[in-house]
């Protein structure tokens, strides 16, 4: 059975890979395209379950609530720029130095959370919480990942 900081690394391992996978793409390619996919599947689901199962969890505390509220603006800025990609040409120069801007975040708020927000909650955080949070982060993370696949491959 799996704390909830091993459940959210997890998920961070595959958005690393999947990120850094599509920084050796080329161009308008279906490899690109379907990389692209699945990271912002990864992304949206990871946001949603983590805000619910981990974020607001710690709002509950004095100490931890600054970073969980620094957490969740961070996901805003990454579904900023998500959505900027979303509105470019694949093809286009711009679409990689711009996948390069959502990298550089999504890497930093990894490291953000790995290294300080996962000390802070910690302590603040029972075990039978940390355990408990983590089968609550599954089964929300299983449940955004479904609603968010493209009912078509037509996406």
């Amino acid at each position: 059975m799996m704390n909830i900081f091993e459940a959210l690394r997890l998920s961070h391992d595959t958005q690393r890979m999947l990120a850094t996978k599509l920084l050796d793409t080329h161009g308008d390619t279906p490899e690109r395209r379907n990389l692209y996919r699945e990271l912002k599947h990864e992304l949206a689901a990871h946001a949603i379950a983590e805000e619910r199962c981990f974020y607001s969890p710690l709002i509950g505390f004095d100490e931890s609530v600054a970073q969980a509220r620094h957490g969740m603006a961070e996901h805003h800025e990454m579904d900023s720029l998500v959505d900027e990609l979303n509105k470019m040409d694949f093809s286009s120069p711009g679409w990689i130095a711009q996948f390069r801007k959502l990298q550089h975040k999504v890497f930093h708020h990894l490291e953000d959370e790995e290294h300080a927000i996962f000390q802070l909650a910690g302590k603040v955080l029972t075990e039978g919480a940390k355990m408990s949070l983590a089968k609550d982060y599954e089964a929300e993370f299983a449940t955004a990942r479904l609603g968010d696949m493209p009912v078509s491959s037509a996406e």
